[in-house]
């Protein structure tokens, strides 16, 4: 099966793609870049909008007011500005442990909570200082789990009470699985779901399929996998680089897998010209819409 180039875009880390049904366009984030991406389906067309910190994730708002982010120092409320900038409101401070740290990998409950972690973005440090966090409608950041280097892979099964996790880091290389309560928000009985260390590639960025399968983007291997909601591995598709980010459904039916990328920088990359791009693959099976941010 093989992957389509959507935009050739040369992220440098490229995260968070949001399929949105009503525009049918694709976005995503490079977080180096500071720049929202969007990829209009019907006409091919790119834009961008500037944000003023490191970008790292982000969630439709419900309200249709924009968008809920990561930044560097907290979570913002954002709008697309005819200039090409985006409008930031803080909504809660982020309370890193140490300098040097972003938000990373997030996702939205089925309730509209927004979850996301946070790193340190020297990973060459190992250093467990990132945390999970949720941002409920009172735009408040709660802690709900430390110790992790770099947090990845969020998701929720289809019918919410399931929670996924992983850490990417080349020390931990695992996804863990959580009940989840949907009245309070409360994860609980964190057990291991994958452990991907003896298969190819470190787990990264991640979405659930209408079946209840677990998708994680294999980095350094050039795969996306599917887990059964078991954790049993099911299939593996490439994609024509090294260093898949983070994947989401979409297009008209749901039936695609879009998958942003990384091109890191200082290496020779003749041997993959197109990292840093959005690519579009057909797993053969429906996704569900991301559910946005309820304030």
């Amino acid at each position: 099966m093989q992957a389509e180039l959507v935009a050739d875009v040369q992220c440098g880390t490229g995260e968070s793609p949001v399929w949105q049904a009503r525009e049918q366009a694709l976005y995503w984030v490079d977080i180096p870049a500071r720049r929202l991406w969007r990829w209009h389906a019907p006409s091919g067309a790119l834009a961008h909008w500037q944000a003023p910190e490191q970008l790292a994730c982000v969630a439709r708002a419900a309200d249709g007011e924009g968008w809920i982010g990561g930044l560097e120092s907290g979570v913002f409320r954002l709008r697309a500005m005819a200039d090409g900038t985006l409008a930031a409101s803080l909504l809660a401070s982020a309370r890193h442990a140490r300098e040097g740290m972003r938000f990373n990998d997030d996702r939205c409950d089925r309730q509209g909570r927004f979850w996301a972690g946070t790193m340190l973005m020297d990973m060459a440090q190992a250093a467990p200082v990132g945390v999970l966090q949720r941002c409920d409608g009172a735009g408040a950041l709660h802690t709900v789990l430390d110790g992790l280097i770099t947090p990845n892979g969020l998701g929720f099964s289809p019918d919410g009470r399931t929670m996924y996790l992983s850490d990417s880091h080349p020390q931990v290389q695992t996804i863990w699985a959580f009940d989840y309560d949907v009245d309070s928000g409360t994860p609980s009985r964190r057990r291991v779901f994958v452990d991907m260390k003896p298969l190819p590639g470190r787990p990264d960025g991640a979405a659930v399929d209408a079946d209840g399968g677990y998708w994680i983007c294999a980095n350094d291997a050039g795969l996306v996998h599917r887990f059964t909601p078991q954790g049993k591995l099911d299939r593996s598709l490439p994609v024509p680089v090294k260093k898949p980010a983070m994947c989401a459904f979409g297009g008209a039916a749901l039936d695609t897998l879009f998958v942003t990328s990384i091109r890191p920088a200082g290496i020779d990359l003749s041997d993959q010209p197109l990292a840093g791009g959005v690519f579009a693959l057909q797993p053969g099976v429906k996704g569900l819409e991301e559910p946005p941010f309820r304030a």
